[in-house]
Protein backbone atom coordinates (compact mmCIF):
# COMPACT_ATOMS: atom_id res chain seq x y z
CA UNK A 1 0.00 0.00 0.00
CA UNK A 2 1.31 3.42 -0.89
CA UNK A 3 1.62 6.24 1.58
CA UNK A 4 -1.58 7.85 0.29
CA UNK A 5 -3.36 4.46 0.18
CA UNK A 6 -3.55 4.22 -3.61
CA UNK A 7 -2.72 0.80 -5.06
CA UNK A 8 -1.24 0.83 -8.57
CA UNK A 9 -2.45 -1.80 -11.03
CA UNK A 10 -0.77 -2.74 -14.29
CA UNK A 11 -1.97 -1.73 -17.77
CA UNK A 12 -3.33 -3.53 -20.81
CA UNK A 13 -1.55 -6.64 -22.10
CA UNK A 14 -2.97 -6.93 -25.62
CA UNK A 15 -1.39 -3.89 -27.22
CA UNK A 16 1.91 -4.54 -25.46
CA UNK A 17 1.98 -8.09 -26.84
CA UNK A 18 1.38 -6.78 -30.34
CA UNK A 19 4.00 -4.05 -29.96
CA UNK A 20 6.65 -6.52 -28.83
CA UNK A 21 6.08 -8.88 -31.71
CA UNK A 22 4.24 -11.62 -29.84
CA UNK A 23 1.86 -13.78 -31.91
CA UNK A 24 -1.39 -11.84 -31.82
CA UNK A 25 -4.49 -12.25 -33.96
CA UNK A 26 -8.17 -12.96 -33.88
CA UNK A 27 -9.87 -14.99 -32.63
CA UNK A 28 -7.32 -15.98 -29.98
CA UNK A 29 -6.28 -12.40 -29.15
CA UNK A 30 -3.95 -12.30 -26.11
CA UNK A 31 -4.43 -16.04 -25.50
CA UNK A 32 -2.21 -16.81 -28.49
CA UNK A 33 0.85 -15.49 -26.66
CA UNK A 34 0.04 -17.74 -23.73
CA UNK A 35 0.15 -20.67 -26.11
CA UNK A 36 3.17 -19.70 -28.20
CA UNK A 37 5.21 -17.03 -26.41
CA UNK A 38 4.66 -17.07 -22.62
CA UNK A 39 8.13 -15.58 -22.12
CA UNK A 40 6.95 -12.34 -23.72
CA UNK A 41 3.97 -12.29 -21.36
CA UNK A 42 6.39 -12.61 -18.44
CA UNK A 43 8.54 -9.79 -19.81
CA UNK A 44 5.51 -7.50 -19.93
CA UNK A 45 4.53 -8.40 -16.38
CA UNK A 46 8.05 -7.54 -15.23
CA UNK A 47 8.02 -4.27 -17.18
CA UNK A 48 4.81 -3.18 -15.49
CA UNK A 49 6.31 -4.07 -12.12
CA UNK A 50 9.48 -2.12 -12.86
CA UNK A 51 7.30 0.87 -13.69
CA UNK A 52 5.48 0.73 -10.38
CA UNK A 53 2.61 -1.76 -10.64
CA UNK A 54 1.79 -3.29 -7.26
CA UNK A 55 -0.79 -5.69 -8.69
CA UNK A 56 -0.35 -7.53 -11.98
CA UNK A 57 -3.15 -9.40 -13.74
CA UNK A 58 -2.81 -12.87 -15.24
CA UNK A 59 -3.03 -13.23 -19.01
CA UNK A 60 -6.15 -15.40 -18.77
CA UNK A 61 -8.68 -12.93 -20.16
CA UNK A 62 -9.00 -14.63 -23.54
CA UNK A 63 -8.81 -18.22 -22.31
CA UNK A 64 -12.48 -18.89 -23.04
CA UNK A 65 -14.24 -20.70 -25.91
CA UNK A 66 -15.28 -17.35 -27.39
CA UNK A 67 -11.60 -16.83 -28.27
CA UNK A 68 -9.82 -20.20 -28.33
CA UNK A 69 -12.69 -22.44 -29.38
CA UNK A 70 -14.59 -25.11 -27.48
CA UNK A 71 -12.23 -27.99 -28.25
CA UNK A 72 -9.04 -26.21 -27.19
CA UNK A 73 -10.78 -24.88 -24.10
CA UNK A 74 -11.89 -28.40 -23.16
CA UNK A 75 -8.44 -29.92 -23.63
CA UNK A 76 -6.14 -27.04 -22.65
CA UNK A 77 -8.17 -24.40 -20.82
CA UNK A 78 -7.11 -25.43 -17.34
CA UNK A 79 -3.43 -25.90 -18.22
CA UNK A 80 -3.27 -22.56 -20.06
CA UNK A 81 -4.84 -20.83 -17.05
CA UNK A 82 -2.27 -22.52 -14.81
CA UNK A 83 0.52 -21.29 -17.10
CA UNK A 84 -0.92 -17.76 -17.03
CA UNK A 85 -0.97 -17.86 -13.23
CA UNK A 86 2.53 -19.30 -12.97
CA UNK A 87 3.95 -16.76 -15.44
CA UNK A 88 2.57 -13.87 -13.39
CA UNK A 89 3.67 -15.42 -10.09
CA UNK A 90 7.21 -15.90 -11.34
CA UNK A 91 7.34 -12.27 -12.50
CA UNK A 92 6.18 -11.11 -9.06
CA UNK A 93 8.51 -13.42 -7.15
CA UNK A 94 10.63 -11.66 -4.56
CA UNK A 95 8.76 -8.39 -4.97
CA UNK A 96 6.02 -6.67 -3.00
CA UNK A 97 3.60 -7.37 -5.82
CA UNK A 98 0.30 -9.25 -5.77
CA UNK A 99 -1.13 -11.36 -8.58
CA UNK A 100 -4.75 -10.90 -9.62
CA UNK A 101 -6.34 -13.85 -11.37
CA UNK A 102 -8.36 -12.54 -14.31
CA UNK A 103 -11.81 -14.10 -14.60
CA UNK A 104 -13.14 -12.68 -17.88
CA UNK A 105 -16.64 -12.34 -19.30
CA UNK A 106 -17.18 -15.98 -20.21
CA UNK A 107 -19.32 -15.44 -23.30
CA UNK A 108 -17.65 -12.46 -24.97
CA UNK A 109 -16.73 -8.94 -23.96
CA UNK A 110 -19.46 -6.29 -24.14
CA UNK A 111 -22.02 -9.04 -24.85
CA UNK A 112 -24.43 -9.39 -21.92
CA UNK A 113 -26.96 -10.72 -24.45
CA UNK A 114 -24.85 -13.89 -24.86
CA UNK A 115 -24.83 -14.75 -21.15
CA UNK A 116 -25.83 -18.34 -20.34
CA UNK A 117 -26.29 -18.92 -16.62
CA UNK A 118 -26.33 -22.71 -16.96
CA UNK A 119 -22.87 -22.69 -18.59
CA UNK A 120 -21.02 -20.54 -16.06
CA UNK A 121 -19.60 -23.36 -13.94
CA UNK A 122 -18.40 -25.39 -16.92
CA UNK A 123 -16.42 -22.41 -18.20
CA UNK A 124 -15.34 -20.84 -14.91
CA UNK A 125 -14.14 -23.90 -13.02
CA UNK A 126 -11.18 -24.79 -15.28
CA UNK A 127 -9.96 -21.20 -15.07
CA UNK A 128 -10.34 -21.10 -11.30
CA UNK A 129 -8.63 -24.47 -10.87
CA UNK A 130 -5.70 -23.45 -13.03
CA UNK A 131 -5.21 -20.01 -11.52
CA UNK A 132 -5.90 -20.79 -7.85
CA UNK A 133 -2.40 -21.91 -6.76
CA UNK A 134 -0.84 -18.70 -8.06
CA UNK A 135 -3.14 -15.77 -7.25
CA UNK A 136 -3.59 -13.43 -4.30
CA UNK A 137 -6.78 -11.80 -5.62
CA UNK A 138 -9.65 -12.87 -7.87
CA UNK A 139 -10.54 -10.23 -10.44
CA UNK A 140 -13.77 -10.68 -12.37
CA UNK A 141 -13.14 -7.99 -14.95
CA UNK A 142 -14.94 -6.27 -17.81
CA UNK A 143 -18.25 -7.53 -16.46
CA UNK A 144 -21.26 -6.27 -18.41
CA UNK A 145 -24.05 -7.47 -16.16
CA UNK A 146 -24.65 -8.11 -12.49
CA UNK A 147 -25.69 -11.76 -12.86
CA UNK A 148 -22.40 -12.93 -14.34
CA UNK A 149 -20.35 -11.15 -11.69
CA UNK A 150 -22.40 -12.83 -8.96
CA UNK A 151 -22.14 -16.20 -10.68
CA UNK A 152 -18.34 -15.94 -10.83
CA UNK A 153 -18.20 -15.04 -7.14
CA UNK A 154 -20.36 -18.05 -6.33
CA UNK A 155 -18.13 -20.33 -8.43
CA UNK A 156 -15.01 -19.18 -6.57
CA UNK A 157 -16.74 -19.65 -3.21
CA UNK A 158 -17.98 -23.12 -4.11
CA UNK A 159 -14.42 -24.17 -4.87
CA UNK A 160 -13.33 -23.15 -1.37
CA UNK A 161 -11.55 -19.87 -2.12
CA UNK A 162 -13.73 -17.60 0.02
CA UNK A 163 -10.71 -16.29 1.92
CA UNK A 164 -9.06 -14.86 -1.19
CA UNK A 165 -10.18 -11.26 -1.82
CA UNK A 166 -12.65 -11.01 -4.68
CA UNK A 167 -12.70 -7.91 -6.87
CA UNK A 168 -15.30 -7.14 -9.53
CA UNK A 169 -14.71 -4.66 -12.34
CA UNK A 170 -17.63 -3.53 -14.50
CA UNK A 171 -17.41 -2.10 -18.00
CA UNK A 172 -19.68 0.87 -18.62
CA UNK A 173 -21.84 1.98 -21.51
CA UNK A 174 -19.87 4.67 -23.36
CA UNK A 175 -22.57 5.85 -25.74
CA UNK A 176 -24.89 7.38 -23.14
CA UNK A 177 -24.65 10.63 -21.22
CA UNK A 178 -21.91 10.39 -18.62
CA UNK A 179 -24.18 11.81 -15.93
CA UNK A 180 -26.19 8.55 -15.99
CA UNK A 181 -23.57 5.78 -15.89
CA UNK A 182 -24.77 2.23 -16.47
CA UNK A 183 -23.34 -1.19 -17.21
CA UNK A 184 -23.42 -2.37 -20.81
CA UNK A 185 -26.46 -4.44 -19.83
CA UNK A 186 -28.32 -1.21 -19.04
CA UNK A 187 -28.31 -1.97 -15.29
CA UNK A 188 -27.49 0.99 -13.10
CA UNK A 189 -24.17 1.45 -11.36
CA UNK A 190 -26.02 1.92 -8.07
CA UNK A 191 -27.75 -1.46 -8.45
CA UNK A 192 -24.48 -3.14 -9.31
CA UNK A 193 -22.73 -1.68 -6.29
CA UNK A 194 -25.58 -2.72 -4.00
CA UNK A 195 -25.51 -6.28 -5.36
CA UNK A 196 -21.74 -6.57 -4.94
CA UNK A 197 -21.86 -5.17 -1.41
CA UNK A 198 -24.14 -8.02 -0.42
CA UNK A 199 -22.01 -10.68 -2.10
CA UNK A 200 -18.78 -10.34 -0.15
CA UNK A 201 -16.86 -8.43 -2.80
CA UNK A 202 -13.96 -6.46 -1.32
CA UNK A 203 -13.28 -4.04 -4.21
CA UNK A 204 -15.51 -2.68 -6.98
CA UNK A 205 -13.84 -1.24 -10.06
CA UNK A 206 -14.71 0.13 -13.51
CA UNK A 207 -12.67 -0.72 -16.60
CA UNK A 208 -12.62 -1.07 -20.39
CA UNK A 209 -14.48 2.20 -20.97
CA UNK A 210 -13.85 5.93 -21.13
CA UNK A 211 -12.17 7.84 -18.29
CA UNK A 212 -14.98 10.40 -18.35
CA UNK A 213 -17.62 7.73 -17.74
CA UNK A 214 -15.47 6.13 -15.06
CA UNK A 215 -15.31 9.35 -13.05
CA UNK A 216 -19.10 9.66 -12.91
CA UNK A 217 -19.52 5.97 -12.06
CA UNK A 218 -17.09 6.31 -9.17
CA UNK A 219 -19.07 9.23 -7.81
CA UNK A 220 -22.27 7.17 -7.92
CA UNK A 221 -20.54 4.14 -6.41
CA UNK A 222 -19.03 6.13 -3.59
CA UNK A 223 -22.38 7.71 -2.74
CA UNK A 224 -24.10 4.30 -2.86
CA UNK A 225 -21.56 2.69 -0.54
CA UNK A 226 -22.01 5.53 1.95
CA UNK A 227 -25.77 5.03 1.89
CA UNK A 228 -25.25 1.31 2.48
CA UNK A 229 -22.73 2.04 5.25
CA UNK A 230 -20.21 -0.13 3.39
CA UNK A 231 -17.27 2.21 3.18
CA UNK A 232 -15.05 -0.80 3.93
CA UNK A 233 -15.43 -1.76 0.26
CA UNK A 234 -12.74 -0.16 -1.89
CA UNK A 235 -13.27 1.43 -5.29
CA UNK A 236 -10.98 1.40 -8.29
CA UNK A 237 -10.62 2.18 -11.98
CA UNK A 238 -8.62 1.31 -15.09
CA UNK A 239 -9.86 2.92 -18.28
CA UNK A 240 -9.24 2.47 -22.01
CA UNK A 241 -7.16 4.78 -24.15
CA UNK A 242 -9.31 4.43 -27.27
CA UNK A 243 -12.45 6.35 -28.29
CA UNK A 244 -15.97 5.55 -27.02
CA UNK A 245 -17.44 2.23 -28.10
CA UNK A 246 -21.09 2.09 -29.12
CA UNK A 247 -23.72 -0.43 -28.03
CA UNK A 248 -22.96 -2.46 -31.15
CA UNK A 249 -19.24 -2.72 -30.35
CA UNK A 250 -17.54 -5.93 -29.27
CA UNK A 251 -14.32 -5.63 -27.29
CA UNK A 252 -11.27 -7.19 -28.97
CA UNK A 253 -12.68 -6.80 -32.49
CA UNK A 254 -9.37 -5.19 -33.38
CA UNK A 255 -6.80 -2.69 -32.16
CA UNK A 256 -8.65 0.61 -32.05
CA UNK A 257 -6.88 3.89 -32.70
CA UNK A 258 -5.74 5.54 -29.48
CA UNK A 259 -7.01 8.89 -28.24
CA UNK A 260 -4.33 11.53 -28.70
CA UNK A 261 -5.37 13.19 -25.45
CA UNK A 262 -4.58 10.17 -23.26
CA UNK A 263 -0.80 10.23 -23.12
CA UNK A 264 0.69 9.35 -19.71
CA UNK A 265 0.39 12.85 -18.27
CA UNK A 266 -3.17 13.35 -19.49
CA UNK A 267 -4.16 9.93 -18.21
CA UNK A 268 -2.70 10.90 -14.85
CA UNK A 269 -5.03 13.91 -14.75
CA UNK A 270 -7.97 11.53 -15.00
CA UNK A 271 -6.49 9.22 -12.38
CA UNK A 272 -6.28 12.13 -9.97
CA UNK A 273 -9.96 12.86 -10.61
CA UNK A 274 -10.79 9.23 -9.94
CA UNK A 275 -8.92 9.37 -6.66
CA UNK A 276 -10.93 12.45 -5.68
CA UNK A 277 -14.11 10.56 -6.60
CA UNK A 278 -13.19 7.71 -4.24
CA UNK A 279 -10.84 5.36 -6.11
CA UNK A 280 -7.96 3.86 -4.13
CA UNK A 281 -7.01 1.22 -6.74
CA UNK A 282 -5.91 2.67 -10.10
CA UNK A 283 -4.33 1.27 -13.27
CA UNK A 284 -5.00 0.98 -16.98
CA UNK A 285 -6.86 -1.16 -19.50
CA UNK A 286 -6.56 -1.35 -23.32
CA UNK A 287 -3.89 0.96 -24.72
CA UNK A 288 -2.48 1.93 -21.32
CA UNK A 289 1.17 0.91 -21.27
CA UNK A 290 4.10 0.80 -18.84
CA UNK A 291 4.80 4.49 -19.42
CA UNK A 292 1.32 5.36 -18.13
CA UNK A 293 1.81 3.15 -15.08
CA UNK A 294 5.14 4.86 -14.45
CA UNK A 295 3.39 8.24 -14.35
CA UNK A 296 0.77 6.90 -11.95
CA UNK A 297 3.40 5.40 -9.69
CA UNK A 298 5.45 8.58 -9.56
CA UNK A 299 2.34 10.53 -8.53
CA UNK A 300 0.78 8.13 -6.06
CA UNK A 301 3.58 5.90 -4.82
CA UNK A 302 5.19 8.40 -2.45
Amino acid sequence: MTQNNTVILDGGLGRELKRRGAPFRQPEWSALAMMEAPDIVGDIHRDFIQNGAQVITTNSYSLVPFHIGEQKFETEGRSLAALAGLTARQAASGKAVQVAGSLPPLFGSYRPDLYQADQVKALALPLIEGLAPHVDIWLAETQSLISEALALKNAVDEMGHQQTPFWVSFTLEDSVAVDTPSLRSGESVADAVEAMSGAGVSTILFNCCQPETVETALQVASSTLKQLQREDIKLGAYANAFPPQTKEATANDGLDELREDLNPQEYLVWAQKWQTAGASVIGGCCGIGPEHIHALSRQFNI
